[in-house]
């Protein structure tokens, strides 16, 4: 007998993220800043308290830890993609934020054709990095709402603190990975 898919509070908000992000997609594209900010914010909010109530409610699934990521990666691309065309944001920062993600899918389909078993388990570097391209993003967004934010003087070591957090957390995935596949099966 199968056993149902397990849909609690954590899953429910990740899904919920998953289904936001056309619709944030879709305000990048007409130029609605204000309601991408918005879109985007709660997005970014569920991101955290789905991870708080998985983890102080003890309420982590193999689904969850599968679909968490994916949602995060399917609303960062679409982001850094999206206002890397509009050049808002760097083309070159987009490309590393996306060919880290290239590289994390591909390990995870190499392990699974090979047949390892692993659990997907975020480092603390993994985090770190979610949360500097997730604030790469509310920068951008919060700027086009409150211009002044833009004499701060934040964005480029913001951006290149994105940048390196990123390849270094490319790099931890490619070891991480190379390690795995050289396990015995």
């Amino acid at each position: 007998m199968r056993r149902p898919i397990p849909i609690n509070i954590p899953n429910t908000l990740t899904l919920l993220r998953i289904l936001l992000t056309p619709l944030f997609a879709i305000f990048l594209i007409k130029h609605l800043f204000d309601f991408a900010l918005l879109v985007f914010a709660i997005a970014a909010l569920s991101d955290g308290v789905d991870g708080f109530i998985a983890r102080v409610f003890r309420q982590k699934t193999t689904l969850g830890a599968f679909l968490d990521p994916a949602a995060d990666k399917l609303l960062l691309v679409t982001a850094f993609v999206t206002l890397a065309i509009q050049e808002q944001i760097p083309s070159w920062l987009s490309v590393l934020v996306i060919t880290r993600d290239v590289i994390i899918l591909s390990g995870i389909a190499l392990l699974t054709i090979t047949g390892r078993t692993f659990v997907p388990k975020p480092s603390i570097l993994s985090k770190i990095t979610t949360v500097a391209q997730l604030a790469c993003v509310l920068f951008v967004l919060v700027r086009h709402h409150a211009p002044e934010i833009a004499h701060f003087h934040i964005q480029s070591p913001l951006f290149w603190f994105t940048a390196g957090v990123t390849m270094v957390s490319g790099f931890q995935y490619i070891y991480r990975g190379l390690n795995i596949l050289q396990e015995e099966p």
